[in-house]
């Protein structure tokens, strides 16, 4: 009498694929969509501020609202790029936030000379944003994001 084997013959292991193009991918759309987020969040922010006076408006600026939220939306896309690598939120989160965040707090001189470049209008929303500590508030956020998916991707 013949008895089938209990347990089929285990399956030949596929060959892991590569990480290295979801890597190399997520780093150049962080470091390429960060920065246009950031702009979009300072002018957005310029333009939908309230005057020097302090005076309440009424009515909001429009496209100044927009360009807050599609700068909002494409950190939200930078972040969730950590999903596929988190190359891209460490890689935007440190060149475009944490960096220039961490040289504005130790030599504002070297920002400021940088944020000369800069057209007037993005000039101003960047200036608050830098030294409010938003810029380098947005870029430990999107490297925690990173680090986070880098953690979870290690546990499974």
């Amino acid at each position: 009498m013949s008895y089938s084997e209990p347990y089929p013959a285990p399956a030949v292991a596929a060959e892991p694929h590569s990480r290295a193009a979801p890597r190399w991918l997520s780093g150049v759309l962080g470091l390429v969509l960060t920065p246009v987020a950031l702009g979009l969040l300072s002018y957005g922010g310029f333009r939908a501020q309230p005057s020097p006076l302090g005076e309440v408006v009424a009515d909001r600026d429009a496209p100044g609202v927009a360009l807050l939220a599609g700068g909002a939306i494409l950190l939200l896309v930078v972040a969730a790029l950590g999903a596929w690598s988190s190359t891209g939120p460490l890689a935007g989160g440190l060149v475009w936030g944490v960096l220039p965040g961490v040289i504005g707090l130790a030599m504002p001189r070297w920002d400021l000379d940088l944020l000369r470049l800069l057209p007037d209008e993005l000039r101003g929303g960047a200036l608050r944003w830098l030294f409010s500590g938003g810029l380098i508030a947005a870029g430990f956020l999107l490297v925690g994001t990173g680090l986070a998916a880098t953690l979870v991707r290690r546990r499974r």
